[in-house]
């Protein structure tokens, strides 16, 4: 057996803050937002029905279906207008005084 291995199955302390016994800790806790949040949403589904696949698409209602707006911390800081393409010049040049 490998050292690794044998570091693996060592018990980690009650009060560990390593990220393995985070990650544990953050997946316990249920969702902020669950898959299904009111009686009227429903999530996709997919049954076999006598030999053949069933697919049900996604329903969401009108009160959770996401913004098409984005947030309003969303803005534009300075629009400078339209972009000037980029044009390389070819031949050297010097500045004048």
């Amino acid at each position: 057996m490998s050292v690794s291995a044998k570091y693996l199955r060592l018990p980690h302390a009650p009060n560990c803050d390593c990220s393995v016994c985070w990650s544990r800790i953050a997946t316990a806790k249920p969702a902020p937002y669950p898959s299904t949040p009111c009686d009227q949403c429903r999530p996709a589904s997919c049954e076999l029905v006598d030999g053949r696949w069933q697919v049900t698409p996604r329903f969401t209602c009108a009160k959770h279906e996401p913004n098409a707006r984005p947030p309003k911390y969303w803005h534009v800081i300075h629009d400078s207008g339209k972009p000037t393409p980029y044009v390389p010049i070819r031949e050297p040049f010097e500045l004048e005084p």
